[in-house]
């Protein structure tokens, strides 16, 4: 019964979090923060980067990244966005890693016990998180899916840091590009 509390409490967190970021997409703070630093190519490409990971920013950002790589390099926006969705990644990743995971294990737990679960997950489907976890961090589609299901998989922080900065890399670069074939 406690494993079920603390679960609810962290969807209710999850609940807050996506109320938040609806309400800084209604009031426009998103686009007048991202505007606002499209004149400096570094902060501007890495606060846009910081946007590129949620639902609810990812539009916003979309368009001031693909608006940064228009007037400035490619390669730059694409590096710093890429790292600023690193950090925010790296937050919303350990806490599905270190917390909501184990709530979710725990229940699953009540069926099975939690090793045969995490033994036969790795054995059969040790790449899928992260071959399904990168195409999702690349797209963008909202990443905190993608990190959910790397976390559910206990990745090692390391891989996880190297797949997010890369896969978002990737896909900042190919928003880069289409704008540049678009102008």
């Amino acid at each position: 019964m406690k494993e079920t509390k603390k679960l609810i409490d962290d969807v209710l967190i999850i609940g807050m979090s996506i109320a938040f970021a609806v309400f800084l997409v209604e009031t426009n703070i998103i686009q007048v923060t991202i505007a606002s630093t499209q004149d400096f190519e570094f902060i501007g490409s890495f606060i846009a980067g910081m946007f590129f990971t949620s639902l609810f920013t990812t539009a916003p950002a979309v368009i001031a990244l693909g608006e940064i790589a228009q007037i400035n390099s490619i390669w730059v926006t694409a590096l710093l966005g890429a790292l600023g969705a690193l950090v925010v990644d790296t937050l919303i990743f350990l806490f599905f890693r270190d917390h909501l995971s184990d709530h979710v294990s725990e229940l699953i737990k009540k069926k099975m016990k939690k090793e045969k679960v995490r033994h036969a997950f790795k054995a059969h489907f040790k790449w899928l998180p992260f071959i399904i976890g990168g195409i999702i961090l690349a797209s963008p589609l909202p990443d905190e899916l993608a990190i959910g299901i790397m976390g559910f998989s206990k990745m090692n922080i390391k891989l996880f840091m190297l797949c997010s900065y890369l896969f978002n890399f990737i896909g900042i670069l190919l928003i880069g590009l289409i704008a540049r074939a678009l102008m």
